[in-house]
């Protein structure tokens, strides 16, 4: 590394001024209840989103993420992506994403447009979510 450069790191980077909120925002459990309602029944899409209620908030990278939930990230036009970051702009704070883990991968519950506008920016970002 050059001397008098700066290390550009997660904690960092240009991600990390992006703002969060403490917890998952209410609204989001039934998203992803009705998001992963279509890929299971509906009982064990209510388990899912019960154990995220109760899971810990952590953080991963955005390109992790991504990663093991085979996604592509979403352009910076994307209306959602858009949506969250005139949020950004104004000051606001984001909820945490509610990522699903399992043997075959993850999957993201919700916040797949935060996810992806983390990674447009800084694809080291880190994202606060809850995995279950």
């Amino acid at each position: 590394m050059a001397k008098g450069k700066a290390r550009h790191t997660a904690e960092n980077g240009p991600a990390s001024t992006i703002r969060w909120l403490d917890d998952v925002a209410d609204h989001d459990y039934g998203a992803a209840e009705s998001y992963l309602s279509l890929k299971l029944e509906s009982a064990a899409a209510a388990k899912v989103v019960a154990r995220l209620r109760t899971a810990a908030i952590t953080t991963r990278r955005a390109n992790d993420i991504l990663r093991a939930a085979r996604l592509e990230a979403a352009p910076l036009d994307d209306p959602g992506v858009v949506k969250d970051l005139i949020k950004v702009i104004e000051g606001k704070r984001l909820s945490p994403a509610l990522v699903v883990g399992g043997a075959a991968g993850a999957d993201i519950a919700d916040g797949y447009h935060r996810v992806s506008l983390v990674y447009r920016i800084d694809p080291y970002g880190e994202v606060p979510l809850k995995l279950a």
